[in-house]
């Protein structure tokens, strides 16, 4: 039963973090929304930080085989799949739970470079980066860690504009540039 309530805490903080941001969500909502005690709480977390955090791990996990899954499940040929990642976060953007990146989102809230949730945040981008390189390498693009660099700052940007804008338009926006930045690249 421990490890429901585990699950039940992690997947209402989640939703809460995501939907109402972290600062504005306590506790006591995450109690009442899991349906778990305080003492339940504080057995399997130290503190509401040490929650963020788990769930911030999670959502890494959960964000990036989504990305991956999507770009594998639709078949393309490697040269295709660098642009296909602005194709698959349109789709996400067009989701009405849509709010932005929980990573970005996490760090521009918390506002402090040295908190455990900020370094799992930045760790996430990086994975983001890593996975950008290794689909740009297979695409036989040579300088494939400078340029998932740059389509790194082009999904950020994308995400950040769409959730300004409530659209998926600047998913396709970023396409192009990106398109720009890979015929240069050859």
């Amino acid at each position: 039963m421990a490890t429901r309530a585990r699950e039940r805490l992690l997947d209402a903080a989640e939703e809460l973090f995501y939907a109402e941001g972290v600062r504005a969500v306590g506790v006591e909502r995450i109690l009442d929304v899991s349906g778990v005690g305080r003492a339940s709480f504080y057995r399997h977390f130290t503190s509401k930080d040490d929650l963020l955090v788990e769930v911030l791990q999670i959502r890494d996990r959960q964000w990036r085989a989504w990305l991956s899954g999507t770009i594998d499940g639709w078949h393309l040929p490697p040269g295709q799949r660098p642009l296909a990642v602005f194709d698959a976060l349109a789709e996400r953007f067009s989701r009405d739970d849509f709010r932005g990146c929980a990573f970005i989102n996490t760090m521009v809230e918390l506002a402090d470079r040295t908190s455990a949730a900020h370094g799992v945040a930045a760790q996430h981008k990086q994975k983001v980066i890593d996975y950008l390189d290794t689909i740009l390498a297979a695409a036989g693009h040579a300088d494939h860690e400078a340029t998932a660099r740059q389509l790194a700052l082009l999904v950020d940007g994308a995400i950040v504009t769409a959730l300004r804008e409530g659209t998926p338009d600047a998913a396709l926006r970023a396409k192009e540039i990106a398109r720009a930045i890979l015929a240069s690249a050859r």
